[in-house]
């Protein structure tokens, strides 16, 4: 597996390799990172991942990007599961993609939030995308450097499952500042972390922290949280792999509710307390 570059990359560095001295690292490394469209100024780029399907990574994608855009930050999503985009239909968009002279427009959420994905260029949302691993990641590196982010404070990266072409494209493509990995509270959990941890240390990428889903259920009656599907084991293993854990998230119908509906943006403040912390370790704060 190539290695990315990122550590070395110098403070201050545009990516611009044209621009370089011979004596920089990621030149002489031959960085493989592309260059922004030039109507993006994205400060910050992190990436949801995990180490398999189904534990919740669009949904934690999507509440953080909610929560950086209440917070009176600009935020966008780009979504690079490419065979099972959720993007769209958890904002309630559907909009065709648009451009000018310079790129793509992503669409905005009714609250703003900027979102590519490729559902936004199919006729039909439910026509599969049969394309070999080449052209998915193409797309996906596409989405990066044709599309006009403009002004966004934090672009957050919905990643398919596993380490395949599309994680590796975008880890060597796309400046990522961090990633948050999501899990859920079940023996599979340490696998799930080591693969995110691991191929996070080969990129050289930083953790910020794991985010448990499906972490407990509250009885709305009684109060008390049920362990649905078992303790969790996520405080050893965050310990052990030396990362933060962000959240924890119970078992929640109205945000299924509000995700089946498209209208995630009407979130509770309950519900956006879930991910408070995990939006501190984020912005620094």
């Amino acid at each position: 597996m190539a290695e990315n570059n990122q550590s070395q990359t110098p403070a201050g560095c545009t990516h611009d390799c044209s621009s370089c001295g011979e004596s920089c690292p990621s030149k002489n490394g031959e960085s493989l990172i592309e260059k922004a469209n030039p109507g993006s100024d994205v400060k910050k780029i992190i990436a949801v991942v995990s180490g398999k399907g189904g534990v919740g990574k669009s949904l934690v994608t999507s509440m953080l990007a909610v929560l950086t855009q209440k917070s009176g930050r600009q935020a966008g999503i780009l979504d690079a599961d490419i065979t099972g985009p959720s993007i769209p239909k958890i904002f309630g968009a559907d909009s065709q993609i648009f451009g000018n002279e310079i790129g793509m427009l992503p669409v905005e959420s009714k609250s703003g939030i900027k979102l590519m994905s490729i559902n936004f260029m199919l006729e039909d949302e439910t026509t599969p995308v049969v394309w070999r691993g080449s052209l998915i990641s193409g797309a996906v590196k596409q989405f990066w450097t044709d599309v006009c982010w403009g002004k966004t404070d934090c672009l957050y990266i919905d990643m398919p499952p596993g380490t395949g072409d599309v994680p590796l494209t975008v880890f060597q493509s796309i400046p990522i500042d961090g990633i948050v990995i999501v899990t859920s509270p079940q023996d599979l959990v340490s696998m799930i972390v080591a693969k995110a941890v691991n191929m996070a240390k080969m990129m050289n990428i930083p953790v910020i922290g794991a985010v448990e889903n499906y972490s407990y259920f509250e009885c709305p009656d009684c109060g008390k949280r049920h362990n649905i599907y078992g303790e969790s084991r996520l405080d050893e293993v965050a310990a052990e792999y030396g990362i933060p854990v962000l959240a924890r998230l119970p078992i929640d119908p109205s945000l299924a509710k509000l995700c089946d509906e498209g209208r995630l943006e009407e979130i509770s403040d309950k519900q956006c307390a879930y991910l408070s912390d995990a939006i501190g370790k984020i912005f620094d704060k």
